[in-house]
Protein backbone atom coordinates (compact mmCIF):
# COMPACT_ATOMS: atom_id res chain seq x y z
CA UNK A 1 0.00 0.00 0.00
CA UNK A 2 1.10 3.74 -1.03
CA UNK A 3 0.30 6.44 0.25
CA UNK A 4 1.17 10.40 0.77
CA UNK A 5 2.95 11.31 3.56
CA UNK A 6 2.66 14.44 5.64
CA UNK A 7 5.64 16.47 3.66
CA UNK A 8 4.04 15.55 0.14
CA UNK A 9 0.32 16.94 1.60
CA UNK A 10 2.60 20.22 2.76
CA UNK A 11 4.59 20.67 -0.52
CA UNK A 12 1.25 20.77 -2.46
CA UNK A 13 -0.38 23.00 -0.55
CA UNK A 14 2.72 25.39 -0.89
CA UNK A 15 2.50 25.01 -4.56
CA UNK A 16 -1.14 25.92 -4.65
CA UNK A 17 -1.09 29.40 -3.61
CA UNK A 18 1.62 30.58 -6.23
CA UNK A 19 -0.54 28.48 -8.89
CA UNK A 20 -3.24 30.51 -7.96
CA UNK A 21 -0.90 34.12 -8.17
CA UNK A 22 0.15 32.96 -11.66
CA UNK A 23 -3.12 31.78 -13.25
CA UNK A 24 -5.15 35.62 -11.31
CA UNK A 25 -2.04 37.76 -12.72
CA UNK A 26 -1.27 35.88 -16.27
CA UNK A 27 -4.69 34.34 -16.93
CA UNK A 28 -3.24 33.06 -21.08
CA UNK A 29 -0.35 31.18 -18.97
CA UNK A 30 -2.38 29.69 -16.29
CA UNK A 31 -1.05 26.38 -17.32
CA UNK A 32 2.03 27.56 -15.98
CA UNK A 33 0.67 27.23 -12.74
CA UNK A 34 0.82 23.22 -12.82
CA UNK A 35 4.18 23.08 -13.12
CA UNK A 36 4.83 22.57 -9.74
CA UNK A 37 2.14 20.04 -9.17
CA UNK A 38 3.52 18.13 -12.27
CA UNK A 39 7.41 18.15 -10.52
CA UNK A 40 5.67 17.57 -7.30
CA UNK A 41 4.18 13.97 -8.99
CA UNK A 42 7.32 13.07 -11.04
CA UNK A 43 8.95 13.11 -7.51
CA UNK A 44 5.93 11.09 -5.94
CA UNK A 45 6.63 8.53 -8.40
CA UNK A 46 10.11 8.43 -8.00
CA UNK A 47 9.97 8.20 -4.60
CA UNK A 48 7.35 5.75 -4.53
CA UNK A 49 9.20 3.00 -7.10
CA UNK A 50 12.29 3.79 -5.15
CA UNK A 51 10.59 2.73 -1.80
CA UNK A 52 8.91 -0.33 -3.22
CA UNK A 53 12.21 -1.91 -4.05
CA UNK A 54 12.83 -1.64 -0.09
CA UNK A 55 9.24 -3.65 0.17
CA UNK A 56 10.77 -7.24 0.60
CA UNK A 57 9.79 -7.18 5.09
CA UNK A 58 10.27 -10.41 7.33
CA UNK A 59 8.31 -9.37 10.61
CA UNK A 60 7.97 -11.24 13.63
CA UNK A 61 6.60 -10.43 17.12
CA UNK A 62 7.62 -12.00 20.14
CA UNK A 63 5.82 -12.34 23.26
CA UNK A 64 5.70 -14.14 26.50
CA UNK A 65 4.01 -16.87 26.36
CA UNK A 66 1.80 -16.45 29.73
CA UNK A 67 1.10 -13.23 32.16
CA UNK A 68 -1.01 -12.94 35.62
CA UNK A 69 -4.00 -10.69 34.55
CA UNK A 70 -3.17 -7.12 35.67
CA UNK A 71 0.44 -7.75 34.47
CA UNK A 72 2.53 -5.92 32.70
CA UNK A 73 5.23 -7.48 29.82
CA UNK A 74 7.11 -6.73 26.64
CA UNK A 75 6.40 -7.12 23.38
CA UNK A 76 9.84 -7.22 20.93
CA UNK A 77 8.89 -6.14 17.49
CA UNK A 78 11.66 -7.30 14.66
CA UNK A 79 11.64 -6.36 10.91
CA UNK A 80 14.19 -8.04 8.71
CA UNK A 81 14.65 -6.01 4.87
CA UNK A 82 16.96 -5.96 1.86
CA UNK A 83 17.84 -2.43 2.62
CA UNK A 84 17.01 -0.25 5.30
CA UNK A 85 14.29 2.11 5.07
CA UNK A 86 14.26 5.48 6.07
CA UNK A 87 11.63 6.21 8.95
CA UNK A 88 10.72 2.79 9.65
CA UNK A 89 7.26 2.53 12.10
CA UNK A 90 5.42 -0.43 13.28
CA UNK A 91 2.04 -1.35 15.25
CA UNK A 92 0.40 -4.69 16.11
CA UNK A 93 -2.62 -5.29 16.60
CA UNK A 94 -4.42 -6.36 19.75
CA UNK A 95 -7.35 -7.79 20.99
CA UNK A 96 -9.49 -6.23 23.82
CA UNK A 97 -8.06 -8.35 26.90
CA UNK A 98 -4.70 -6.25 26.46
CA UNK A 99 -4.19 -2.45 27.16
CA UNK A 100 -1.00 -0.52 25.25
CA UNK A 101 0.87 0.96 28.21
CA UNK A 102 2.69 3.38 25.98
CA UNK A 103 0.82 3.26 22.39
CA UNK A 104 0.73 0.19 20.55
CA UNK A 105 3.19 1.38 17.46
CA UNK A 106 6.43 3.67 17.25
CA UNK A 107 9.53 3.83 15.08
CA UNK A 108 11.63 1.32 14.81
CA UNK A 109 15.15 1.04 15.94
CA UNK A 110 17.76 0.22 13.68
CA UNK A 111 19.65 -3.09 13.89
CA UNK A 112 21.70 -5.14 12.07
CA UNK A 113 19.78 -5.88 8.66
CA UNK A 114 16.31 -4.64 9.94
CA UNK A 115 14.91 -2.81 12.98
CA UNK A 116 13.78 -3.64 16.56
CA UNK A 117 10.67 -1.74 18.55
CA UNK A 118 9.94 -2.91 21.94
CA UNK A 119 6.53 -2.14 22.97
CA UNK A 120 4.95 -2.61 26.71
CA UNK A 121 0.89 -4.14 27.50
CA UNK A 122 -1.11 -4.85 30.27
CA UNK A 123 -3.32 -7.84 30.68
CA UNK A 124 -6.86 -6.83 31.74
CA UNK A 125 -8.73 -10.15 31.68
CA UNK A 126 -8.55 -13.86 31.89
CA UNK A 127 -8.13 -15.84 28.68
CA UNK A 128 -6.20 -16.27 25.50
CA UNK A 129 -5.09 -12.94 24.21
CA UNK A 130 -3.78 -12.68 20.52
CA UNK A 131 -1.99 -10.54 18.39
CA UNK A 132 -3.04 -10.90 14.88
CA UNK A 133 -1.39 -8.31 12.43
CA UNK A 134 1.71 -5.98 12.22
CA UNK A 135 1.71 -2.77 9.99
CA UNK A 136 5.06 -1.70 8.52
CA UNK A 137 5.22 1.25 6.80
CA UNK A 138 8.69 3.82 5.79
CA UNK A 139 9.16 6.57 3.07
CA UNK A 140 11.21 7.11 0.31
CA UNK A 141 14.10 8.60 0.06
CA UNK A 142 12.69 12.14 -0.44
CA UNK A 143 10.24 10.97 2.37
CA UNK A 144 6.88 11.89 0.44
CA UNK A 145 5.73 8.67 -0.19
CA UNK A 146 4.80 5.74 3.13
CA UNK A 147 4.81 2.66 1.33
CA UNK A 148 3.06 0.16 4.26
CA UNK A 149 2.63 -3.68 4.87
CA UNK A 150 0.28 -5.69 6.50
CA UNK A 151 1.92 -8.69 7.86
CA UNK A 152 -0.32 -11.66 9.43
CA UNK A 153 0.81 -12.52 12.12
CA UNK A 154 -0.29 -15.43 15.11
CA UNK A 155 1.04 -14.89 18.71
CA UNK A 156 -1.05 -15.74 21.31
CA UNK A 157 -0.50 -14.78 25.58
CA UNK A 158 -2.10 -16.95 27.98
CA UNK A 159 -3.85 -14.36 30.56
CA UNK A 160 -3.55 -16.19 33.68
CA UNK A 161 -5.22 -15.20 37.02
CA UNK A 162 -3.17 -13.88 39.50
CA UNK A 163 -2.56 -17.00 41.61
CA UNK A 164 0.61 -15.65 44.14
CA UNK A 165 -1.79 -15.10 47.48
CA UNK A 166 -3.69 -18.37 46.07
CA UNK A 167 -0.13 -19.99 46.58
CA UNK A 168 0.92 -18.73 49.99
CA UNK A 169 -3.19 -19.95 50.98
CA UNK A 170 -2.32 -23.10 50.04
CA UNK A 171 0.86 -23.46 51.60
CA UNK A 172 -0.72 -22.40 54.87
CA UNK A 173 -3.81 -24.95 54.83
CA UNK A 174 -1.42 -27.43 53.92
CA UNK A 175 0.58 -27.30 56.78
CA UNK A 176 -2.47 -26.33 58.72
CA UNK A 177 -3.67 -30.11 57.52
CA UNK A 178 -0.16 -31.36 58.92
CA UNK A 179 0.30 -32.79 55.25
CA UNK A 180 4.18 -33.12 55.29
CA UNK A 181 6.01 -31.98 51.84
CA UNK A 182 2.43 -31.86 50.36
CA UNK A 183 1.80 -35.91 50.73
CA UNK A 184 -0.85 -36.64 52.33
CA UNK A 185 -0.38 -38.00 55.96
CA UNK A 186 -0.37 -41.73 57.02
CA UNK A 187 -3.20 -42.84 59.34
CA UNK A 188 -3.64 -46.24 60.50
CA UNK A 189 -6.75 -48.08 59.86
CA UNK A 190 -8.02 -45.06 57.42
CA UNK A 191 -7.99 -45.47 53.64
CA UNK A 192 -7.88 -48.20 51.30
CA UNK A 193 -3.90 -48.43 50.28
CA UNK A 194 -2.18 -50.90 52.01
CA UNK A 195 0.68 -49.75 53.42
CA UNK A 196 2.34 -52.82 56.13
CA UNK A 197 1.63 -55.54 58.48
CA UNK A 198 1.39 -55.26 62.12
CA UNK A 199 0.56 -57.10 65.19
CA UNK A 200 -2.94 -57.54 65.72
CA UNK A 201 -4.33 -55.45 68.89
CA UNK A 202 -7.48 -55.63 71.02
CA UNK A 203 -9.76 -53.43 69.72
CA UNK A 204 -8.54 -53.61 66.03
CA UNK A 205 -11.48 -54.72 63.67
CA UNK A 206 -11.71 -58.51 62.64
CA UNK A 207 -11.38 -57.70 58.93
CA UNK A 208 -8.11 -55.87 59.15
CA UNK A 209 -6.53 -59.29 60.10
CA UNK A 210 -4.69 -60.91 57.64
CA UNK A 211 -5.12 -64.48 57.91
CA UNK A 212 -3.28 -66.00 55.98
CA UNK A 213 -0.33 -64.13 56.74
CA UNK A 214 -1.29 -64.84 60.64
CA UNK A 215 -1.57 -68.36 59.73
CA UNK A 216 1.91 -68.43 58.07
CA UNK A 217 3.38 -67.08 61.04
CA UNK A 218 1.41 -68.14 63.99
CA UNK A 219 0.14 -65.49 65.29
CA UNK A 220 -2.26 -62.80 64.88
CA UNK A 221 -1.40 -60.21 61.78
CA UNK A 222 -3.60 -57.48 60.97
CA UNK A 223 -3.17 -54.95 57.83
CA UNK A 224 -2.43 -51.13 58.07
CA UNK A 225 -3.60 -49.05 55.50
CA UNK A 226 -3.06 -45.56 54.43
CA UNK A 227 -4.76 -42.71 52.81
CA UNK A 228 -4.66 -43.02 49.00
CA UNK A 229 -2.62 -40.64 46.95
CA UNK A 230 -3.98 -41.69 43.59
CA UNK A 231 -7.07 -40.15 43.55
CA UNK A 232 -8.69 -38.46 40.60
CA UNK A 233 -9.98 -34.71 40.91
CA UNK A 234 -12.02 -33.39 38.17
CA UNK A 235 -12.22 -29.77 38.16
CA UNK A 236 -15.29 -28.88 36.13
CA UNK A 237 -15.99 -24.76 35.34
CA UNK A 238 -19.27 -23.51 34.12
CA UNK A 239 -18.60 -20.62 31.64
CA UNK A 240 -22.03 -19.94 30.81
CA UNK A 241 -24.40 -17.05 30.84
CA UNK A 242 -25.02 -16.76 34.84
CA UNK A 243 -21.42 -17.40 35.57
CA UNK A 244 -20.42 -14.26 33.34
CA UNK A 245 -22.16 -12.10 35.93
CA UNK A 246 -19.92 -10.16 37.67
CA UNK A 247 -19.99 -10.65 41.53
CA UNK A 248 -17.93 -7.22 43.50
CA UNK A 249 -16.67 -6.48 40.35
CA UNK A 250 -15.17 -9.36 38.97
CA UNK A 251 -17.11 -12.22 36.77
CA UNK A 252 -18.14 -15.32 38.73
CA UNK A 253 -15.99 -17.40 36.54
CA UNK A 254 -12.77 -15.58 37.01
CA UNK A 255 -13.42 -16.72 40.75
CA UNK A 256 -14.08 -20.06 40.02
CA UNK A 257 -10.93 -20.32 37.85
CA UNK A 258 -9.09 -18.91 41.12
CA UNK A 259 -10.49 -21.52 43.80
CA UNK A 260 -10.02 -24.10 40.82
CA UNK A 261 -6.46 -23.19 40.54
CA UNK A 262 -5.92 -23.21 44.47
CA UNK A 263 -7.47 -26.69 44.81
CA UNK A 264 -5.48 -28.44 41.94
CA UNK A 265 -2.34 -27.15 43.61
CA UNK A 266 -3.08 -28.76 46.62
CA UNK A 267 -4.28 -32.18 45.18
CA UNK A 268 -0.90 -32.39 43.14
CA UNK A 269 0.91 -31.83 45.95
CA UNK A 270 -0.71 -34.24 47.71
CA UNK A 271 -0.42 -37.05 45.21
CA UNK A 272 -3.79 -36.66 43.73
CA UNK A 273 -4.36 -37.03 39.61
CA UNK A 274 -5.95 -33.61 38.21
CA UNK A 275 -8.11 -32.87 35.14
CA UNK A 276 -9.54 -29.79 34.34
CA UNK A 277 -13.02 -29.25 31.70
CA UNK A 278 -14.75 -26.53 31.20
CA UNK A 279 -18.09 -25.97 29.55
CA UNK A 280 -20.97 -23.77 28.52
CA UNK A 281 -23.43 -24.70 25.86
CA UNK A 282 -21.03 -27.83 24.93
CA UNK A 283 -17.70 -28.94 26.13
CA UNK A 284 -14.96 -26.42 25.40
CA UNK A 285 -12.00 -27.51 27.41
CA UNK A 286 -10.36 -30.88 28.59
CA UNK A 287 -6.41 -31.23 29.90
CA UNK A 288 -7.22 -34.75 30.83
CA UNK A 289 -5.35 -36.22 33.99
CA UNK A 290 -2.09 -35.25 35.32
CA UNK A 291 -0.10 -35.64 38.61
CA UNK A 292 2.81 -33.96 40.25
CA UNK A 293 3.49 -30.53 41.28
CA UNK A 294 5.45 -29.59 37.89
CA UNK A 295 1.97 -30.11 36.11
CA UNK A 296 0.59 -27.29 37.83
CA UNK A 297 1.87 -24.98 35.34
CA UNK A 298 -0.01 -26.81 32.23
CA UNK A 299 -3.19 -26.82 34.76
CA UNK A 300 -3.09 -23.06 35.28
CA UNK A 301 -2.33 -22.32 31.39
CA UNK A 302 -5.35 -24.64 30.27
CA UNK A 303 -7.39 -22.59 32.63
CA UNK A 304 -6.97 -19.48 30.62
CA UNK A 305 -8.67 -21.13 27.34
CA UNK A 306 -11.67 -20.91 29.54
CA UNK A 307 -13.62 -18.16 27.65
CA UNK A 308 -16.88 -15.99 28.86
CA UNK A 309 -20.02 -16.94 27.01
CA UNK A 310 -22.96 -15.59 26.87
CA UNK A 311 -25.01 -18.90 25.87
CA UNK A 312 -26.97 -20.86 28.28
CA UNK A 313 -25.39 -24.09 29.98
CA UNK A 314 -26.07 -27.41 28.05
CA UNK A 315 -25.06 -29.63 32.10
CA UNK A 316 -26.80 -32.94 30.06
CA UNK A 317 -24.21 -32.53 27.11
CA UNK A 318 -21.59 -31.40 29.76
CA UNK A 319 -22.05 -33.61 32.26
CA UNK A 320 -22.94 -36.81 30.31
CA UNK A 321 -19.40 -35.77 28.00
CA UNK A 322 -17.74 -35.35 31.37
CA UNK A 323 -19.11 -39.27 32.45
CA UNK A 324 -17.97 -40.74 30.04
CA UNK A 325 -14.43 -39.90 29.93
CA UNK A 326 -14.30 -40.95 33.85
CA UNK A 327 -13.34 -44.56 33.71
CA UNK A 328 -12.67 -45.03 37.79
CA UNK A 329 -14.14 -43.01 40.42
CA UNK A 330 -13.39 -39.60 40.54
CA UNK A 331 -14.43 -36.67 42.71
CA UNK A 332 -16.01 -34.41 40.63
CA UNK A 333 -16.35 -30.47 41.96
CA UNK A 334 -18.59 -28.50 39.62
CA UNK A 335 -18.45 -24.84 39.76
CA UNK A 336 -21.86 -23.51 38.49
CA UNK A 337 -24.81 -21.18 39.29
CA UNK A 338 -28.25 -21.65 38.83
CA UNK A 339 -31.75 -19.43 39.41
CA UNK A 340 -34.43 -22.07 40.52
CA UNK A 341 -35.58 -25.49 39.99
CA UNK A 342 -36.46 -25.02 36.31
CA UNK A 343 -33.70 -24.09 34.88
CA UNK A 344 -31.90 -26.23 36.98
CA UNK A 345 -34.29 -29.14 36.75
CA UNK A 346 -31.85 -31.27 33.57
CA UNK A 347 -29.23 -30.71 35.89
CA UNK A 348 -30.49 -32.29 38.55
CA UNK A 349 -31.65 -35.28 35.97
CA UNK A 350 -28.00 -35.24 35.03
CA UNK A 351 -26.39 -35.18 38.51
CA UNK A 352 -28.48 -38.24 39.73
CA UNK A 353 -26.57 -40.48 37.39
CA UNK A 354 -23.37 -39.11 37.94
CA UNK A 355 -23.38 -39.42 41.98
CA UNK A 356 -24.24 -43.01 41.36
CA UNK A 357 -20.47 -43.49 40.60
CA UNK A 358 -18.23 -40.55 41.81
CA UNK A 359 -18.16 -38.01 44.59
CA UNK A 360 -19.54 -34.89 43.40
CA UNK A 361 -19.46 -31.66 45.21
CA UNK A 362 -21.06 -28.79 44.02
CA UNK A 363 -19.33 -25.21 44.31
CA UNK A 364 -21.55 -22.28 44.45
CA UNK A 365 -21.05 -18.27 45.12
CA UNK A 366 -23.47 -16.82 47.83
CA UNK A 367 -25.38 -13.73 46.06
CA UNK A 368 -24.76 -10.75 48.21
CA UNK A 369 -26.96 -8.86 46.10
CA UNK A 370 -30.28 -10.81 46.35
CA UNK A 371 -28.71 -10.80 49.59
CA UNK A 372 -28.95 -7.30 50.03
CA UNK A 373 -32.32 -6.76 48.71
CA UNK A 374 -34.00 -9.39 50.60
CA UNK A 375 -32.96 -7.74 54.16
CA UNK A 376 -33.68 -4.37 52.38
CA UNK A 377 -35.47 -1.31 54.82
CA UNK A 378 -39.10 -1.43 53.71
CA UNK A 379 -38.54 2.52 53.09
CA UNK A 380 -41.28 2.35 49.65
CA UNK A 381 -42.97 0.02 47.79
CA UNK A 382 -40.59 -0.53 45.44
CA UNK A 383 -38.61 -1.77 48.35
CA UNK A 384 -40.71 -3.89 49.49
CA UNK A 385 -41.59 -5.43 46.05
CA UNK A 386 -37.71 -5.97 45.64
CA UNK A 387 -37.43 -7.47 49.11
CA UNK A 388 -40.25 -10.34 48.04
CA UNK A 389 -39.14 -10.87 44.98
CA UNK A 390 -35.14 -11.37 45.89
CA UNK A 391 -36.47 -13.32 49.13
CA UNK A 392 -38.50 -15.90 46.27
CA UNK A 393 -35.52 -16.38 44.45
CA UNK A 394 -33.27 -16.89 47.16
CA UNK A 395 -35.74 -19.46 48.23
CA UNK A 396 -35.95 -21.20 44.91
CA UNK A 397 -32.24 -21.63 45.79
CA UNK A 398 -32.45 -23.40 48.61
CA UNK A 399 -34.90 -25.59 46.54
CA UNK A 400 -32.57 -26.97 44.00
CA UNK A 401 -29.39 -27.30 46.96
CA UNK A 402 -31.71 -29.47 49.03
CA UNK A 403 -32.88 -31.44 46.01
CA UNK A 404 -28.68 -31.70 45.04
CA UNK A 405 -28.74 -33.27 48.37
CA UNK A 406 -31.11 -35.68 48.13
CA UNK A 407 -29.15 -36.98 45.20
CA UNK A 408 -25.90 -37.67 46.97
CA UNK A 409 -24.39 -34.37 46.06
CA UNK A 410 -22.60 -32.65 48.15
CA UNK A 411 -23.00 -28.61 48.46
CA UNK A 412 -20.68 -25.61 49.65
CA UNK A 413 -22.01 -22.00 49.19
CA UNK A 414 -19.44 -19.83 50.11
CA UNK A 415 -19.16 -15.88 49.95
CA UNK A 416 -16.87 -15.24 46.68
CA UNK A 417 -14.01 -14.62 49.01
CA UNK A 418 -13.69 -17.61 50.53
CA UNK A 419 -14.48 -20.24 47.67
CA UNK A 420 -11.18 -21.53 47.35
CA UNK A 421 -10.29 -21.91 51.24
CA UNK A 422 -13.53 -23.85 51.68
CA UNK A 423 -13.40 -25.87 48.56
CA UNK A 424 -9.63 -26.86 49.97
CA UNK A 425 -10.95 -27.96 53.62
CA UNK A 426 -13.63 -29.97 51.99
CA UNK A 427 -11.21 -31.65 50.09
CA UNK A 428 -9.17 -32.24 52.96
CA UNK A 429 -11.91 -33.51 55.13
CA UNK A 430 -13.19 -35.56 52.02
CA UNK A 431 -8.91 -37.29 52.52
CA UNK A 432 -9.19 -37.79 55.79
CA UNK A 433 -13.23 -39.63 56.09
CA UNK A 434 -11.76 -41.70 53.14
CA UNK A 435 -14.56 -40.48 50.36
CA UNK A 436 -12.57 -40.41 47.92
Amino acid sequence: MIYPSGRAVWAAAAGAVPAFLVALALPSFWYLGLLWSCLLLAFLAVDAAAGRGRASLNASIDAPQQVGVGGEFSVQIAARHSGRPRAAEARVGHDARLAPVDGSGGTLRPTAGGGSLDLRFQALRRGVASFDRLWVRWRGPFGLVWNQVVLPVESKVAVLPDVSSARGEAITLLQHAALAEGHAQRRAGQGREFDALKDYQPGMGRRMIDWKRSARHGKLLAREFRIEENNNVVLAIDSGRLMCEPVDGVPKVDRAVTAALLSAFIALKGGDMVSLFGFDARPRVSSGAVRGSASFAMIQKRAAEIDYSSEETNFTLALTTLSARLDRRSLVIIFTDFVGPISAELMLRTVGRLTERHLVLFMLMKDTELEGLADLPPRSGEDVARAVVAGGLLRERQVVIGRLRLLGAHVIEANHNRLGPALVERYLQFKQEDLL
